[in-house]
């Protein structure tokens, strides 16, 4: 997508979202774990349905998490804690089905070796201060902002799940206009109006005026933007209760919108040795620092490992054509200036800490959290003076 004009749509969704809940949740894990085992292997996975939580996975560790404290402490927290809501922390049923890791993965990770087989995208675009694909980063800022005006009471008919969704007008291959942009929330019964089958045109406007105009600049909203609150009428069942979650569900909600290819595996549940997550975000780390540099204004980076080999069997570099040298030129300073083995990730990136709970919704990247070392620039400089 070098130019041309089109409309390009991208969603995200918030924490109380069913599938967002079990990310937090399998993150919640490995962040307990982390912090007693840095050398514990996670891969945990998060299933739940109407008033159950089942928590599975393999892992292998010396720490001891009380899964079933840990679960109703996230549930709460994201909000789920009112019978409204029709799920709560204090009433769900958990159940713990974990088992331990494989040995036959274990001997070619113990070495430095990649924990599976698999490819990884990272992305970068100049299209917003971040770097990131403009749909996904206002689909997350008003995803977040539905979230904050529920936790602060602003609005507060509003549930715990929601979801946003931007479809962004370009021309010449830049984004212009928001050409669409929609709102489901989860919202309590007294917002309906008398026929009992969507909300009131006075709550409509509320979430309009709170959620959307404070996120979206003045400048890509127009007289033709569309905006669409809740369209099916209404969403009083939500969470848990209207749809069952899963962890890694959200993958593309986690990544780039759509804008960029993605990878065979999710991020949430796994320690960094699973290059599903950490390959990912160094791939993200190497794109963000190729754009930063002016090397490119958009820069694709895919790595591919085997299992049990360190080094990844394969690298590839792609501009889009908006490249200002050859990309065989970036692809060379890539490799001088990037560890892209397990062990060189996690150390450059200091992944071995309990911080990916807070990445579980609202994506991975083109965050500003200063735990989020993905999203430093510090190669930039280097990698202009190189070239």
């Amino acid at each position: 997508m070098a130019g041309g004009n089109f409309l390009f749509t991208s969603e995200s969704v918030t924490e109380g979202h069913p599938d967002k809940l079990c990310d937090r949740v399998s993150d919640g894990v490995l962040d307990e774990i982390l912090k007693q085992d840095k050398k514990g292997r996670v891969a945990c996975e998060t299933f739940v349905t109407s008033g159950l939580v089942i928590v599975g996975g393999e892992i292998t560790t010396t720490a001891y998490v009380d899964i079933h404290g840990l679960v109703r402490s996230i549930v709460k927290d994201i909000g789920y804690t009112d019978a409204k809501h029709s799920f709560a922390y204090d009433t769900c049923a958990i159940l713990n089905a974990i088992g331990s890791q494989s040995p036959d993965i274990s001997q070619g990770v113990d070495v430095g070796g990649a924990g599976d087989q698999g490819l990884m995208t990272g992305y970068a675009c100049r299209e917003t201060k971040e770097l990131m694909p403009m749909p996904i980063m206002l689909a997350h800022k008003l995803a977040r902002q539905l979230a904050k005006v529920r936790k602060r009471n602003v609005l507060h008919y509003l549930g715990p799940d929601g979801k946003s969704q931007v479809t962004m007008k370009y021309e010449n291959g830049k984004p212009v206009m928001a050409e669409t942009i929609v709102i489901s929330t989860q919202h309590t019964e007294d917002i309906l109006d008398r026929t009992g089958k969507k909300i009131t045109k006075k709550s409509r406007d509320e979430i309009i005026e709170k959620v959307i105009l404070p996120v979206v600049p003045k400048r890509l909203i127009s007289r033709k933007t569309k905006f669409h609150v809740n369209p099916t009428g209404k969403f009083v069942i939500g969470g848990p209760q209207s749809d069952t979650g899963m962890t890694g569900r959200k993958i593309i909600v986690d990544t780039y919108g759509g804008m960029a290819s993605h990878g065979g595996g999710a991020f949430s549940g796994k320690d960094p040795t699973k290059v599903d997550r950490s390959a990912s975000y160094v791939a993200r780390y190497i794109a963000k620092n190729v754009v930063a540099s002016g090397l490119a204004s958009k820069c694709t980076v895919q790595l591919a490992y085997a299992i049990g080999i360190a080094d990844p069997v394969s690298m590839m570099v792609f501009t889009d054509k908006s490249n200002k040298v050859p990309e065989a030129r970036i692809t060379e300073l890539i490799r001088k200036h990037f560890d892209m083995t397990p062990r060189g990730i996690i150390k450059a990136l200091n992944l071995l800490r309990p911080i990916y709970g807070q990445a579980a919704a609202y994506g991975h990247f083109g965050r500003d959290e200063k735990d989020f070392t993905w999203e430093r620039t510090d190669k930039a400089k280097i990698l202009a003076k190189e070239a």
